[in-house]
């Protein structure tokens, strides 16, 4: 007998009786799970369908005050629900095997398949969400290759220097006038600036194109124009903001429930319309690639090619790869790369390379207008180091010198971490935390409270970089996991250092700021990433 039969002989009270039986079995079992789970941590309680995701909205779909609150609450062990059940970790020493440096560690994965990441096309691919171990190899292979090269080191300078000249005019000519001073309008966001020239470097070094969205935000400023063609310009903007929109879109899909996503109102419209998000971008960025291969194929063999990424990576394996590297781990991996693999190495490098590092200069900009001694030591070097002269480029010699910039960029980090979460996926039963815990158990490092706890920090609430300038100090193991930890630890770390010192030393040799408001906290937005949203100081000129 069909179901059709069944139905069509019920009355509505009869109908919605039979959904109410279906409903109160399914949150029964629901509840049956939750109380006879394997090691019942503390932590909220979570609702059917939906898990923690109702407190999760109260704190403003905030990942920092969300955690953070229930760290409070429930201590260094607890766990969370979302999308999965979550075991959030606040101890140094109970990560020791989930940041084991070693291809044995049943922790090689961030997490594990989510229907989430499959829908909007990023499950399996790239290196920041692949949890394919052999494709993870390939891809790190090859971005290992281009990111570490001397070549690319040289280039990622020289185009930090570029920009910097290009973000100079532009605040010169913005803010630096003396009748804007006099009128007290040279004020800027430092955070909107700083996301787009980090945005516009690395999209030049990992696609050798141009991106012009200092530009855009220079035209939106004031009346004056640069000249560059407006279509451009725009098409640039809106090339950012659709990948600004696609990572912010990403804890939906991998918190959300599916049901959720497709059938609920305000998620369907959101899921649908970062779904046609996705797509935009992946269009673009397959177009970019198309071009790059039919450049290369033109070019002759003797003639050089560029040394940005994509380049790199379209050549990695062919007749053109002057490093061929017929084996990772064993595993052949003697063919060359696939566009679509292509493709999001390509995203990994966007999402990983210019909004963690601008947050993290603008939270910077925040801590030395707070700690004016801290300030003019960073200017004292600077100044040390370029010998007054306002105009050089610099070097990779310079950056090697700058230790105290070393020392303020690691502080900052360490009492406000871009990145506010580490995630591990347990693939063999383990003990993690003094309990032995299944297959399939999904860890969160909490690096805030880590960061800041008095068991790893003397004085761990005092910003203070010179407790990286004692000869000799060495953070507790994994006390310190500013760019994560164990074979899934950054591999972008050394373009991120070279922008980080680069950048700061630039704007520093030049430049002064002071907070619009002292009294103001940050302003962020935080989600995988704690994201600066607005930061309005007030610059002058050094000179």
């Amino acid at each position: 007998m069909s179901f059709h039969k069944i139905f069509s002989g019920l009355g509505i009270n009869d109908f919605l009786s039979f959904i109410g039986v279906l409903l109160i079995i399914y949150i029964t079992q629901y509840y049956y799970k939750y109380f006879t789970r394997v090691n019942p941590l503390p932590g909220p309680l979570p609702f059917p369908f939906v898990g923690n995701l109702p407190q999760f909205m109260l704190y403003k779909v905030s990942t920092r005050e969300f955690f953070g609150a229930y760290q409070k609450k429930y201590g260094d062990l607890y766990e969370v629900y979302l999308g999965a059940r979550r075991i959030i970790l606040s101890r140094a020493e109970d990560t020791d095997k989930l940041l084991m440096p070693s291809t044995k560690s049943h922790y090689m994965t961030r997490l594990p398949y989510m229907q989430g990441l499959e829908e909007i096309g990023m499950m399996g691919k790239g290196l920041i969400l692949n949890h394919n171990l052999k494709s993870w190899r390939f891809n790190r292979q090859f971005f290992t290759q281009a990111i570490l090269s001397p070549k690319f080191s040289q280039e990622a300078i020289v185009m930090t220097n570029k920009m910097f000249l290009e973000m100079e005019d532009y605040w010169d000519r913005l803010y630096l006038k003396e009748e804007v001073i006099k009128k007290n309008k040279n004020v800027l966001d430092v955070a909107s600036w700083l996301s787009r020239f980090t945005n516009d470097v690395i999209v030049a070094l990992t696609t050798g194109e141009r991106s012009y969205t200092m530009a855009g935000y220079f035209n939106d400023q004031g009346e004056e124009k640069t000249d560059h063609p407006p279509a451009i310009v725009e098409d640039s903007e809106r090339f950012v903001k659709s990948l600004r929109s696609h990572f912010d879109s990403l804890i939906m899909f991998m918190f959300v429930n599916p049901f959720i996503r497709h059938y609920i109102p305000f998620f369907k419209g959101k899921s649908d319309e970062s779904l046609r998000n996705a797509k935009f971008l992946y269009d673009k960025v397959d177009s970019i690639i198309k071009r790059r291969r039919e450049k290369i194929e033109n070019t002759p063999l003797d003639k050089p090619l560029p040394h940005d990424m994509l380049t790199s990576v379209i050549t990695a394996n062919t007749p053109r790869d002057i490093n061929y590297t017929k084996t990772v781990g064993g595993e052949s991996m003697d063919r060359p790369m696939t566009d679509l693999e292509i493709r999001h190495i390509m995203f990994d490098t966007f999402i990983g390379g210019t909004d963690t590092t601008a947050n993290l200069i603008s939270f910077i900009v925040y801590y030395l207008a707070h700690y004016p001694d801290v300030k003019r030591k960073v200017v004292e070097e600077i100044d040390r180091v370029f010998q007054d002269d306002k105009t050089r480029p610099i070097t990779e010699k310079d950056l090697n010198q700058f230790k105290y910039i070393d020392a303020v960029i690691k502080e900052v980090d360490r009492v406000f971490p871009v990145s506010n979460m580490l995630q591990r996926y347990g693939t063999a039963p383990d003990e993690i935390a003094g309990y032995k815990w299944p297959s399939g158990t999904m860890f969160q490092v909490n690096a805030i409270s880590i960061h800041k706890s008095k068991d790893y920090w003397e004085d761990p609430e005092t910003f203070n970089p010179d407790r990286w300038m004692v000869e000799g100090f060495e953070p507790k193991k994994n006390s310190f996991i500013m760019f994560g930890g164990g074979l899934r630890v950054c591999p972008g770390r050394k373009l991120a250092m070279i922008e980080l010192v680069a950048l700061m030393a630039l704007i520093y040799r030049k430049y002064d700021f002071d907070l619009v408001n002292m009294e103001a906290p940050l302003q962020v937005k935080s989600g995988i990433i704690s994201a600066c949203t607005q930061l309005l100081v007030k610059v002058k000129s050094r000179n």
